[in-house]
């Protein structure tokens, strides 16, 4: 089968198609014949060899995907070949970014009729997190305000309209006027171009916005010196939620900045959270239903065939995409 795989760690460039044997579906696995594969920054880490879960190469990227059950192993019931599906890896499946993968079945989902694979591969990962960590940790419901960062991002612009939709006042921060207007589109209340307000002056525009309140839930997308602005920026008994650290580096924690106000950090990584027992499915099934019935909309932004995976990266990384990136490997 077709692939593109990670043979030492890199930039973009170590992203090489190459031919592999295809993979056969053991015991309690689905075999998923990919049609779409989602890009996320997780991904860029685990090229570059720096995300905590990567593994050593030769390893095949990718931790999203849509397509269609191609077989199913002893044991797997409630899917059946030919049904279209949505799968994640939890960190034991070999990676999206190839024609077919071996999934544990804990990890796919059917998928409802009105809803196309391409735009169904983005959701296991960005939206997936932005739900949990809006609708389970931080419990961001009605009369809520909700500052997220990076709203231009795949999770951004996810959560931007899971809060939204829950009853939340959304702050959407993005970094250019474009990103922050685009963002806006989503259901925010307000929303703020941090180029325009860099350090300091985002903190002020935040607490300006919710009338020197500071927001009940900061939903942290970027980490580093980022992270230390949330923790200005959240009120009094509010939950900050550390999503990731796409910033790469340390995220201050200055208890100054929280402890007087009784706030909370949450801290969230989709991995573990399998590891130590989280099903995805329900929550995947009602994420998939709420798109097809079009409650939320999926930005997908950029579409390249699988060999085009390198492009992909480059374009992530350079912060160019608003929405999802998302690789065309077979018939969607």
């Amino acid at each position: 089968m077709r692939a593109v795989r990670i043979d030492k760690f890199g930039g973009p460039e170590v992203l090489v198609p190459v031919e592999v044997p295809d993979p056969v579906a053991g015991p309690g696995e689905v075999l998923v014949r990919i049609a779409a594969a989602g890009v996320n920054r997780a991904d860029a880490l685990v090229r570059s060899g720096v995300y905590h879960r990567a593994g050593r190469p030769p390893l095949i990227p990718g931790a999203e995907a849509a397509g269609t059950v191609a077989a199913v192993g002893d044991g797997v019931t409630g899917l059946e070949v030919g049904q279209r599906v949505v799968a994640l890896d939890a960190g034991a499946a070999p990676g999206f970014y190839a024609e077919l993968a071996a999934v544990p079945v804990g990890q796919v989902v059917a998928l409802p009729d009105a809803l196309d694979l391409t735009t169904a591969a983005a959701l296991p990962i960005a939206w997936l997190s932005a739900w949990y960590c809006l609708r389970h940790l931080a419990g961001a419901g009605k009369g809520d305000t909700v500052v997220v960062k990076a709203a231009a991002s795949g999770v951004g612009s996810a959560a931007v309209q899971i809060a939204a939709e829950a009853g939340a006042r959304v702050v959407a921060l993005a970094g250019s006027p474009e990103k922050a207007a685009w963002a806006g589109e989503f259901g925010a209340y307000a929303t703020v171009d941090t180029s325009a307000y860099p350090g300091d002056a985002e903190v002020e525009e935040v607490l300006r916005i919710t009338g020197g309140r500071g927001a009940d839930v900061v939903l942290d997308t970027v980490g580093g010196s980022a992270f230390a602005r949330s923790l200005r920026e959240v009120a009094h008994g509010g939950r900050v939620v550390a999503l990731a650290n796409v910033a790469l580096e340390p995220s201050t924690v200055d208890t100054r900045d929280f402890y007087p106000k009784n706030a909370s950090i949450l801290g969230f990584q989709l991995t573990n959270l399998q590891i130590h027992g989280y099903d995805p499915r329900a929550d995947l099934r009602e994420l998939a239903e709420r798109v097809a019935d079009r409650t939320y909309r999926v930005p997908v932004e950029t579409v390249l065939p699988l060999e085009e995976a390198r492009a992909a990266h480059e374009r992530l990384e350079r912060r160019d995409n608003r929405g999802k990136i998302v690789l065309a490997v077979g018939e969607a």
